[in-house]
This record gives C-alpha cells, sequence and structure tokens, in this order.
C-alpha cells in the first residue's frame, strides 16, 4: 500500500491518531509505528506532536509521562471520553465524505474522453 499524501495526511491525522488510541494508550513513537503498519507512511514528530498537542488541547486525548526502562521517561497518551465522542462524529463524517468522493471519481471514470 502506497503512503497517505501528505496534504492529506495533515487533514486526517487527528482522526486517524484517534482511532488508533481508540485501540489502547500509546506513546508518540508507537503511533508512528501504527500508523506505518497501516499504510499512512512514515510520519516525522514534527506532524506528530504538535497533533498531539492540539488534541490535548481540545481534551481528545490525555497525556501522562512513564518512566523510562532504562531511559528517559516518555508520554503516553489515552483518548478521553470526549475523545471518542468525536471519533464517533467524525467516523459518520468521515464516511459521508468518503461516500460523496466515491461516488465523483466512479462518475470520471465513466466521463467520455
Amino acid at each position: 500500500m502506497a503512503a497517505v499524501e501528505s496534504g492529506w495526511l495533515r487533514g486526517v491525522l487527528p482522526l486517524a491518531l484517534a482511532a488508533v488510541l481508540a485501540d489502547g494508550d500509546r506513546h508518540g513513537y508507537a503511533l508512528v509505528q501504527e500508523l506505518a503498519a497501516r499504510g499512512f507512511g512514515t510520519i516525522r514528530g514534527g506532524a506528530l506532536y504538535p497533533v498531539l498537542g492540539r488534541l490535548e488541547t481540545d481534551g481528545v486525548v490525555e497525556a501522562r509521562w512513564e518512566p523510562g526502562e532504562g531511559g528517559p521517561g516518555r508520554k503516553v497518551y489515552r483518548l478521553t471520553d470526549t475523545g471518542r465522542d468525536r471519533l464517533r462524529e467524525e467516523t459518520t463524517s468521515w464516511k459521508q465524505f468518503s461516500d460523496a468522493m466515491e461516488q465523483l471519481l466512479a462518475q470520471s471514470r465513466q466521463a467520455p474522453e
């Protein structure tokens, strides 16, 4: 699977992070690994952490510091109840958008050249 276009990624990264965190708490590197495994490509910290900071400010995620095992501590992120509500709402919106886009693209594929 090809990596997601960077312009698209900026738009969907908050939703993608919420979806990953719905499966359980994770630190930043684990989020990057999971998204890469799901076909999102390499996400740099310069893109990831500002989005996580905004999600935290908005009450979508909470962060806590955990001591490192033989190394520095790390921040672990958890989806809040507000985040779960937002994830449900945005999932519905995404499905509507995706259906509309799919119809548009299907129509363009059928258009005469």
